[in-house]
């Protein structure tokens, strides 16, 4: 007579150390993180819609990243729920985004014009200027084709990478219904 063993309960890290913004950061990506992994669809599915989660969360489109993730997901019939979890991860990366913005405006300026951009200050501007079209022309438009050339390969990554680690934690689970 065979007896089943419950698997061993899961090991708490112990969370004393770190600060209580950090404490809230950890639980949170460990909570979206199983969110993803428990989601009842194919890892192809899951690990494409993230990608492109991550991919549109790059982009300077600030109040459409959600929208256009889950349409494009919805397009490429992946799945919406890890994309709109995955583009909602750049809010947790928030403060460090005025760099990769930078990065994404020096990366498409320069493939735009050849050369990387001069020295830029934006105190000196009326706030109505800023709905001028040059300035779309000068800070958006460089700043958008740097988003897409640096979000494309990371979204790759984010593919592959999580249907590994979407694979590996249904292994269990098919290995214990096989035997």
């Amino acid at each position: 007579m065979q007896t089943s063993e419950a698997p061993p309960p899961r090991k708490q890290h112990d969370e004393r150390w770190l600060p209580n913004p950090l404490k809230r950061l950890k639980r949170w990506l460990v909570n979206h993180h199983m969110t993803l992994m428990e989601i009842k669809d194919t890892p192809h599915s899951i690990a494409l819609g993230s990608a492109i989660g991550i991919f549109f969360g790059f982009t300077p489109l600030w109040s459409m990243k959600t929208l256009l993730s889950i349409t494009v997901a919805w397009l490429f019939r992946s799945n919406k729920v890890a994309a709109a979890i995955a583009v909602t991860l750049h809010d947790v990366i928030l403060p460090i985004m005025p760099a990769i913005f930078w990065w994404e405006y020096k990366t498409g300026y320069r493939v735009l014009h050849g050369s990387l951009p001069h020295r830029i200050s934006v105190r000196h501007m009326n706030p109505l200027e800023y709905l001028h079209p040059d300035v779309f022309v000068r800070w958006v438009w460089p700043m958008l084709v740097g988003s897409i050339i640096l979000g494309i390969p990371i979204a790759v990554s984010v593919y592959f990478i999580m249907r590994l680690l979407i694979r590996r934690s249904r292994e269990p689970e098919n290995s214990a219904t096989a035997a």
